[in-house]
C-alpha cells in the first residue's frame, strides 16, 4: 500500500506533528518504520500471548471439548468419544482415553484441525502445545488490524494505534492463551474484512476506468448506455470468500460476516455506478454484478467449507458418518442435527451473558480458577483467569461505535455520506454483534466479543484520530486533542498492565484481586 509522503509541517505545527515528520522525512527512515512499527506491535502481542503459555498445566474451561477433539482429529480424521478421566490423563501425556467411536459434535472442524497442529508439535500432554496456534494467531490478528487501520486512516500512526490497543486488550490475550475457538475465529474475519476492503479499492478504479474507456470509444450520436461492465477480475473477492469460508468453517457465527460483507460489497458496487452516471445503477448491481460476485465470494467460501470436512468425508468412523451412502447427503443431515441443536440451545449457565448485556460489560466469564494457589506473598492467595477486556479500551470502543451511528444516521438525513473510515467499523459491528441480538434467548457468553474488539478498536481509533484534531484546524485545538489522546494511551496502557495478572493466572493476594471486579458481575 503506497501511502502519501507526509507534508511538512508549519511554523504552526504541535510538537507531536513536528516529531512524526521529522521521523518520516528520510525517505530510508520512512520506509524502515514502515515495517518496523506494524513488526514491533505484532511482537508485543505475540510476547503478552505466548509468555508462560503452558500455565495452567491442566484442561480449563472449554478446552474439555476443544483439545480432546482436536487430537482425535490429527489421529482418527474424525472427533472421536474418549473415556472417563481423560481430562486429568492427557495432560500427563496420556491419551489412552481416546476412542474410535465418533463423537457428536456441533462445531466444523477447521479450529481443531488448527489446534491440532500444535499438540503435533509440542506432544498431546503439552499445554502450551494446545494453546500454540491459538497464541500464534492471536498476535497475527493484531498484525491483520493494523493492515485495516492503515488501509482506512492512510495513516501509520494511527494503525499503530489500533493494533496496539488490541495488543494489550484483556479479551483478545486471554482467549489467544486459550484452546477454544473464538479467537481463531476472530483472525478469519478480521482477514476476510481485510480483503473486501483490498477488493473495494482495486475494483471501484478498474469500474471507473472501464466505464471513461467505454464513453470514449462510443460515437457521439451513440445511445447512452444504461448498464455498466460486470467485473470478472476480482481476486481479492476470491480471497475474501477463502477467509469468509475458513471462518464459517471454524463456527457457523461466520456465516454472518460472510453476509453482511457480501452485502457491503454489493452496496458499493451499487455506489460506485451510481457516481459513474450509470442510469440503472441499482439494478445494475444487484442483478447483473451482484450474482457474479455472489459466485466469486460465496463460491470459493463454499469449497473452503467443504474441504474443512474432508477428515469426516474420507473416513467410516465419524459420528452419523453412516447416515447415507452418499457422504454429501450424510453430512447435510448431520448439519441438520447440529443446526437443531443450536437453535434450542438454552440451558442455565452462571456466566451465560445475553448479547443486550455486552456493551455493558456486566459478565465477564472467568475461565479458570487456580485450587490453593500459593507464592503471593500472602496466605490468602488467589489466581484466576477473566475474560474482561481492558475496560477502557471496552468502554471507549463502544462509545466511539455510538458516535459513528450519529454521524452516519446524520449523514443520510443531511444526504452527506461518510467516508469508509467512519462506516467500515460498523460494518464489522453489524456482523459480528448484530445477529446474536435476535437469540435472546439462547445461551451465550460475553468472551464471544473477542470478535468485536477489532471493530470497536477501529470505531475508537477513528473517534481518537477526530479528537487529535484535523490539520485545518487551530493550533490550540490540535495540541489540546493531541495531549488528550496522549493520555487516554498512557492509562489505557497502565491499566493493562494492572489487569495483566487475573488475564494469565498469575497467583496474587485476594484483596488485589478485589480491587479488579469493578462490577458486581465481574466476580
Amino acid at each position: 500500500m503506497t501511502l502519501p509522503a507526509p507534508p511538512t509541517p508549519p511554523r504552526s505545527a504541535t510538537r507531536g506533528e513536528r516529531l512524526i515528520a521529522s521521523a518520516l522525512a528520510d525517505a530510508a527512515r520512512s520506509r524502515a518504520l514502515s515495517w518496523l512499527a506494524p513488526l514491533l506491535v505484532t511482537l508485543l502481542a505475540a510476547v503478552l500471548r505466548l509468555t508462560n503459555l503452558s500455565h495452567p498445566h491442566e484442561i480449563m474451561f472449554d478446552e474439555t471439548y476443544y483439545v480432546k477433539d482436536a487430537w482425535s482429529l490429527w489421529n482418527l480424521g474424525y472427533e472421536g468419544t474418549w473415556g472417563d478421566g481423560a481430562d486429568a490423563a492427557l495432560p500427563q501425556g496420556d491419551d489412552s482415553a481416546m476412542q474410535t467411536a465418533g463423537s457428536y459434535v456441533v462445531h466444523p472442524p477447521l479450529g481443531k484441525w488448527i489446534i491440532a497442529l500444535g499438540m503435533a508439535l509440542l506432544g498431546p500432554g503439552s499445554s502450551a502445545g494446545w494453546r500454540l496456534t491459538t497464541a500464534v494467531l492471536g498476535s497475527l490478528t493484531v498484525l491483520v488490524l493494523y493492515l485495516v487501520a492503515l488501509h482506512l486512516t492512510r495513516s501509520r500512526v494511527f494503525a499503530t494505534i489500533a493494533s496496539g490497543l488490541l495488543a494489550v486488550d484483556g479479551l483478545g490475550i486471554v482467549m489467544s492463551r486459550i484452546a477454544l475457538l473464538d479467537g481463531v475465529l476472530t483472525f478469519f474475519i478480521l482477514l476476510g474484512f481485510l480483503f473486501v476492503l483490498l477488493d473495494r479499492d482495486r475494483s471501484l478504479p478498474l469500474l471507473d476506468a472501464r466505464i471513461v474507456a467505454r464513453r470514449r470509444a462510443d460515437a457521439d450520436d451513440a445511445p447512452v448506455r444504461l448498464t455498466g461492465p460486470v467485473l470478472w477480475s476480482r481476486p481479492w473477492l476470491i480471497a475474501a470468500g477463502i477467509a469468509l469460508g475458513a471462518a464459517s468453517a471454524v463456527k457457523w457465527s461466520g456465516l454472518y460476516a460472510l453476509a453482511v460483507f457480501g452485502l457491503y460489497v454489493v452496496i458499493t458496487d451499487a455506489l460506485a455506478r451510481r457516481r459513474a452516471g450509470i442510469p440503472l445503477w441499482p439494478s445494475d448491481a444487484v442483478l447483473r454484478q451482484g450474482p457474479v460476485s455472489f459466485v466469486l465470494m460465496v463460491g470459493p467460501a463454499l469449497l473452503t467449507y467443504l474441504v474443512s470436512w474432508t477428515g469426516w468425508l474420507v473416513t467410516a468412523g465419524g459420528y452419523d458418518r453412516g447416515a447415507d451412502a452418499n457422504p454429501l447427503v450424510a453430512l447435510w443431515k448431520y448439519h441438520e442435527s447440529m443446526y437443531g441443536f443450536h437453535i434450542g440451545l438454552a440451558s442455565p449457565h452462571a456466566y451465560a451473558s445475553p448479547a443486550w448485556q455486552w456493551p455493558l460489560l456486566l459478565r465477564p466469564t472467568a475461565v479458570w480458577v487456580g485450587s490453593e494457589p500459593t507464592g503471593c506473598g500472602t496466605e490468602h492467595c488467589i489466581a484466576v483467569i477473566s475474560s474482561v477486556p481492558n475496560p477502557l479500551i471496552w468502554y471507549g470502543g463502544v462509545a466511539a461505535a455510538l458516535y459513528l451511528l450519529y454521524r452516519f444516521v446524520r449523514g443520510l438525513i443531511e444526504r452527506a455520506p461518510l467516508g469508509p473510515a467512519h462506516t467500515v467499523a460498523l460494518v464489522g459491528l453489524l456482523a459480528t454483534y448484530v445477529p446474536w441480538l435476535l437469540v435472546p434467548n439462547r445461551t451465550i457468553f460475553q468472551f464471544y466479543t473477542v470478535v468485536m474488539v477489532p471493530f470497536l478498536i477501529l470505531a475508537l481509533t477513528v473517534a481518537l484520530r477526530e479528537l487529535a484534531g484535523r490539520r485545518s484546524a487551530g493550533l490550540h485545538r490540535r495540541t489540546a486533542g493531541q495531549r488528550t489522546v496522549t493520555v487516554y494511551l498512557v492509562i489505557v496502557v497502565l491499566v493493562s498492565a494492572f489487569f495483566y495478572p487475573v488475564w494469565t493466572g498469575m497467583s496474587v493476594p485476594y484483596p488485589f484481586w478485589l480491587i479488579h471486579n469493578w462490577l458486581p458481575g465481574w466476580i
